[in-house]
């Protein structure tokens, strides 16, 4: 069974599995199809945070980690030398180290079957060919078409041939792109094994044509979403000095399930927080259908979402802030109204780091999560998703993001740019996640896997910047405490808190609005407004992408489900 945010993924998935590929075989050609399909929400430039169990090794989560760092010139003290305040949200400036590609290589080599050409040559056909061009990708190219004119040609010779914005439908080709997958399959063409021809593929990715060509083109100064510009500080040897690698996860337990996920160099544990908060509660306060369970999910939500911002960075242990002790005290602090207020907990030896509160406009509090972009190229990113399991057990999901259409200058050599995460770190050395040489960015990107009597029985994930974890969290309750389907779950209207600091520049913050499908009803909606929560209501079928796959260890049936906001998402298998 295979699921992603957009069908033609999930088709080249379900197509891999059908020629005998596994899950991970299966994952890869899918994801290298979403640069293609999905341009505007992930590019080869961006990042992953992923999520598996073998069917070696059902029993043990594993993290894939391709979260590039801060490159080794990326200082505070250079940032401020632009006359920085924060980190932009578009522009080469803001770039990490590009890790997607050679996390999805890693994986491929560690786990896949398949060889690297027959896993890539859906890609190279879609990138050479052309395929559709989405509502939603034409919609973002048309609101940076004057920055774009002005200030990046050759993100206007890629995205606007001719000089004008595309329509729906229409077919985009990428031939450069499809030269650089090309690349990467000759270079492992001499390799003896199959190990050994994908490791040339991620030295060529690292050391090759794809960082010579980045880090020369981004080297010029140009237009930033500060409205400057800035040359962009990448490196060869940053490029050559990253490889993605593994983690174990971090779990929690819920109703007798473990929920694992990556650590808090995401967002995830702020999800096994929620859960645990939220367990011993009554069924009712769980319910986000009722008036009662959608105050105290989203009341919940904002207090983990604040420890997020607080304390959330690489290298941070997590142990404490999943202790029995901190999570009770969480609990007692949510209240029959809303809180206006920023409150994360107090953890021992807490360095008192404490975000700018910019209140937000207000502007973009309707969105789903879509990437919003104005003239300077600003972006609040949003991302893709894909998972797959295979007849054997394997089980995995990843999301990809970064590296988006908008995000930096087009390099006209590769088809693609570079990513923007920088933007999630702080210029302020305070900070759990301050910016500097060779620390990963504190990313919002966050796939579950759910374990049931020990063993990895689903994975699920969305996309949406900093809704990834609020919509799975209803989704979780709806399966796991209430016993609905995944299909059942994803479909049932949801809500998010947007009472956060914003992971992405400008990085504002709202005291107390939330979000919600009208779907809902008007007694939920009015009973939270007589709470004191700011209430916005999306429409119907607005809030969230979700998808997930999931298999019953006990008769070795598979399912998948996947979100049928916007159609399409997509579902499939057999």
């Amino acid at each position: 069974m295979a699921a992603s945010t957009h069908w033609i993924a999930t088709a080249v998935a379900q197509g891999m599995l059908e020629r005998g590929g596994n899950a991970f075989d299966a994952a890869t050609a899918g994801a290298f199809v979403l640069h293609i399909v999905e341009p505007h929400l992930n590019g080869p430039g961006g990042d992953l945070v992923g999520i598996f169990a073998t069917a070696g090794d059902p029993t043990t989560p594993r993290v894939l980690m391709g979260q590039g760092p801060a490159p080794g010139a990326a200082t505070i003290a250079h940032f401020r030398a632009e006359g920085l305040d924060l980190v932009p949200g578009a522009g080469g400036l803001a770039a990490a180290v590009p890790g997607a590609v050679d996390a999805w290589l890693l994986l491929l080599r560690d786990h896949g079957t398949m060889e690297l050409s027959d896993v890539l040559a859906p890609a190279i056909g879609y990138a050479r060919e052309g395929a559709p061009l989405l509502p939603t990708t034409v919609a973002t190219i048309e609101r940076v078409a004057e920055l774009f004119r002005d200030h990046w040609p050759t993100s206007a010779e890629v995205w606007m041939p001719q000089g004008r914005v595309p329509a729906a439908g229409d077919l985009h080709r990428n031939p450069a792109y499809a030269e650089v997958l090309e690349g990467l399959i000759a270079a492992g063409a001499a390799g003896t094994s199959r190990a050994e021809r994908i490791d040339a593929a991620r030295d060529e990715w690292a050391t090759g044509r794809v960082a010579r060509a980045a880090t020369a083109f981004l080297a010029a100064p140009h237009r930033h979403s500060s409205g400057t510009d800035h040359a962009a500080v990448i490196s060869a040897d940053d490029f050559a000095g990253f490889r993605a690698s593994y983690e174990p996860a971090v779990t929690a337990t819920f109703r007798g399930h473990v929920v694992a996920k990556a650590g808090a160099w995401c967002q995830g544990p702020a999800l096994l927080e929620a859960l645990r908060i939220l367990e011993p509660l009554p069924d009712d306060h769980l319910d986000v259908a009722t008036e009662i369970g959608a105050h105290t999910v989203i009341e919940t939500l904002k207090l983990v979402l604040a420890d997020r911002d607080a304390h959330f960075g690489d290298g941070v242990e997590v142990a404490e802030l999943l202790a029995d002790d901190f999570i009770a005290g969480r609990r007692d602090a949510i209240g029959d109204e809303a809180s206006h207020t920023w409150r994360p907990g107090t953890l021992l030896g807490d360095h008192g780091f404490a975000p700018p509160l910019v209140r937000a406009d207000g502007a973009a509090a309707a969105g789903t999560g879509e990437p919003t972009v104005a003239r300077t190229g600003s972006t609040r990113g949003d991302t893709c998703h894909i998972d797959v399991v295979d007849r054997w057990g394997n089980i995995i999901a990843v999301t990809p993001s970064g590296g988006w259409l908008q995000s930096s200058p087009t390099i006209p050599e590769l088809g693609f740019c570079l990513g923007t995460r920088l933007q999630m770190t702080w210029l302020d050395a305070a900070a759990p996640s301050a910016l500097a040489p060779g620390a990963r960015p504190r990313t919002t990107l966050t796939p579950t896997l759910v374990l049931r009597e020990g063993v990895a029985t689903m994975a699920l994930g969305t996309p949406g910047g900093d809704q990834q974890d609020q919509w799975q969290l209803p989704m979780l309750l709806r399966m796991l405490a209430g016993g609905w389907s995944a299909q059942e779950a994803i479909d049932a209207p949801t809500l998010h808190t947007i009472a956060l600091v914003d992971s992405f520049w400008p990085r504002t913050w709202d005291p107390a609005g939330i979000v919600v499908e009208d779907r809902l009803g008007d007694t939920v909606i009015e009973g939270l407004r007589r709470r004191g929560h700011d209430v916005t209501r999306a429409g119907d079928w607005r809030l969230g992408r979700l998808s997930a796959v999931g298999i019953d260890r006990d008769t070795g049936t598979l399912w998948a489900a996947a979100n049928p906001r916007g159609m399409q998402g997509y579902a499939a298998g057999r």
